[in-house]
């Protein structure tokens, strides 16, 4: 099957790969355009259009695709049977979608209908979910509101946003292969979405990684998951950042202290009072340190019992 592949982050790269290694024709990779880095430094491809290049594959990086009527006549040109979207970061409209001979799909990261929108993985996390997944959906108009082809889920336990990431981007990438021949063959069934149960994500934001010492320990021990490895949640120490990586909870006992009071600081990490007892921090970072074993930052950094973070 000749293929559009739209894509920009890393989560994205395995699908890619999977496609060409089915066999199919990936005639063109369309991502977002090159960004500076570290404030307007270095110009920097993002991970689909460096995988695609070395797979060979020709890529356009348009500024919008609205409106763009040089990029629909190059789209028209190829003649795409299909269009696969994995994280592409824009939003496609109507006369893209109705372009291909088997339409578009979407490789989403969530179990949908739930967590709809950009940042599925994070939010499902964050929000102390049991399982979350990958989605293969027909794309239209709304807000990943299309038919769904296909699901797989994963259990989430205690995993990070960033261990998850390559789970499902994995996931994906194999429930996609499997699921184009449908397409093909008229063997697909699409399943509508129910509305009335979905659920968004919007995009995350680096201040809402700030911890909140009055929440439960599970709460603060999935929100320093779900930011993990971006955007890092923290708190303050000493009137400085201190990004917290692990944390996990510790005594189920009210500690009758201020949320965020210090109780102890030893071998087991930092020990903060919450709202139903203590939480653990056990691998923190200071400002332009490297991140380590709280434990092992105690040894030169002593924290006074008492002191509140925050």
């Amino acid at each position: 099957m000749k293929i559009v592949y739209m894509g920009t982050p890393d989560f994205a790269v395995a699908p890619l790969k999977a496609l060409c290694e089915a066999g199919h024709e990936v005639a063109l990779a369309v991502t977002k355009p090159d960004r500076a880095k570290d404030r307007g430094k270095k110009m920097q491809s993002c991970p689909v259009k460096i995988a695609a290049l070395e797979l060979g594959i020709p890529v356009h990086s348009p500024e919008k695709i609205k409106g763009n009527e040089e990029f629909l006549e190059e789209l028209k040109s190829i003649a795409p049977d299909l269009i696969v979207v994995a994280a592409y970061g824009k939003i496609l409209p109507k006369t893209v979608l109705e372009l291909p001979k088997y339409g578009c799909v979407n490789v989403h990261a969530s179990l949908l209908p739930a967590y709809r929108g950009s940042a599925p993985i994070h939010r499902a996390v964050i929000d102390g979910c049991e399982k979350t997944g990958v989605t293969i959906m027909m794309m239209e108009e709304g807000l990943d509101s299309g038919d769904m082809l296909a699901s797989a889920s994963v259990e989430i336990g205690e995993k990070t946003t960033a261990q998850l990431h390559e789970e499902l981007s994995r996931l994906g990438a194999e429930l996609l292969v499997k699921t184009i021949p449908g397409l093909e063959d008229g063997r697909a069934v699409r399943t509508p979405q129910d509305d009335s149960l979905a659920t968004y994500a919007p995009m995350v934001f680096k201040e809402e990684g700030v911890i909140d010492f009055s929440k439960t320990a599970r709460q603060i021990c999935c929100l320093v998951r779900g930011f993990n490895s971006w955007p890092t949640a923290s708190t303050m120490l000493d009137g400085q950042v201190m990004k917290v990586h692990e944390a996990r909870p510790g005594k189920d006992v009210p500690t009758g202290k201020a949320p965020g009071t210090v109780i102890s600081a030893g071998k087991k990490g930092i020990e903060a009072a919450c709202a139903d007892g203590t939480v653990l921090l056990t691998n923190i970072q200071m400002p332009g340190k490297k991140a380590m074993d709280a434990a092992a930052f105690l040894l030169g950094h002593k924290i006074e019992i008492g002191t509140v973070l925050g």
